[in-house]
């Protein structure tokens, strides 16, 4: 009788396995997925904002006076000058005067002062001055001395401090907005495939395939075409260059074919826990990897050997500090 006993408790341990991969009863299920669902929106939704809010492209904001916030911009395109505008109250829009003064980053240049004048539009009044276009990945170095109320102001406050602006050319809407939406997509299923892992096996392989998918698109295809367009070469990251955005991407990408090819395509093949793991896994290295600044070490354009009458476009680099 003994022996029955040890014999029944394989089987019962495999029932208890198979049971573990097969989907819980409808009314559990549709629970449980709705609660990974809403969990993953707020995670992927934190770390987009997280790395857009501390990268080097955000606005950087400053303030002027109550209720008036000086958005001053970090990124524009080559096309054009950028207008960098100061908001103040319309009281003081007949007295208050300003000096944006702005130089080439890296250079020994001295600062451009440029003054500013009032514009009165139907979002109120601010103070304008133009920085003038640079070839794509140049970067400008400024800041503003303005009297506003009769009161001396720099912006931003301290003599050390100044804003960065990089300048890139035109991407068409026709590459941009796939690439952010997939990548939107891919943070979103990346993050409801590692809490599948940890919760809800029995459709984790199908959301791990998806995420792969849409990285590959939108990340290893989509993604070199901006810096195409926007800088002049297609791949900047290891091992031509040293941009982190291009190296984040590869790491995320890499990390998904491991986890895809653990779990293979099979869909009535079992979850392993190791299948489990590695998906666990990517999405920790795509947590990390959203938790780095947004276009650090990316393009630059080297100032001194534009000097030298190279050509802008053969005088860029990446990894700069």
């Amino acid at each position: 009788m003994e022996e029955n006993q040890k014999s029944d408790q394989p089987e019962a341990n495999e029932t208890q396995a198979v049971n573990a991969e097969l989907p819980p009863p409808v009314k559990e299920r549709l629970l449980k997925r709705t609660a990974l669902w809403f969990l993953a929106v707020l995670l992927a939704a934190s770390a987009m904002i997280y790395q857009r809010a501390t990268g080097p492209t955000y606005p950087m904001k400053v303030p002027v006076a109550e209720g008036f916030v000086a958005r001053l911009i970090r990124t524009h395109e080559s096309t054009g000058d950028a207008t960098v505008e100061l908001p103040i109250p319309q009281a003081e829009a007949k007295s208050a005067t300003a000096n944006l003064y702005y130089k080439r980053y890296r250079t020994d240049d001295e600062f451009t002062p440029v003054p500013m004048e009032a514009v009165t539009s139907e979002s109120g009044t601010q103070l304008e001055g133009a920085l003038p276009k640079q070839p794509a990945a140049g970067k400008l170095q400024y800041y503003i001395e303005a009297e506003i109320a009769g009161q001396p102001r720099r912006f931003p406050e301290q003599a050390d401090q100044f804003v960065l602006i990089r300048f890139k050319d035109p991407v068409p809407d026709g590459v941009l907005i796939p690439h952010v939406t997939l990548m939107i997509f891919s943070i979103l299923l990346g993050m409801r495939s590692g809490l599948s892992a940890l919760f809800a096996p029995y459709n984790m392989k199908q959301l791990a395939w998806a995420t792969l998918c849409g990285m590959t698109v939108g990340g290893m295809i989509l993604g070199p075409m901006v810096q195409k367009y926007a800088f002049g070469e297609y791949w900047t990251g290891f091992p031509l260059g040293g941009d982190w955005t291009d190296n984040k991407m590869l790491f995320m990408f890499l990390a998904w074919v491991f986890a895809c090819s653990i779990i293979g395509l099979n869909p009535r093949k079992k979850n392993t826990t190791i299948g489990r793991i590695a998906v666990f896994t990517a999405t920790i290295v795509m947590t990390v990897c959203y938790l780095i600044p947004h276009s650090m070490g990316g393009s630059e354009l080297d100032y001194s050997q534009v000097d030298k009458g190279i050509d802008p476009s053969k005088a860029i680099e990446t990894g700069r500090k």
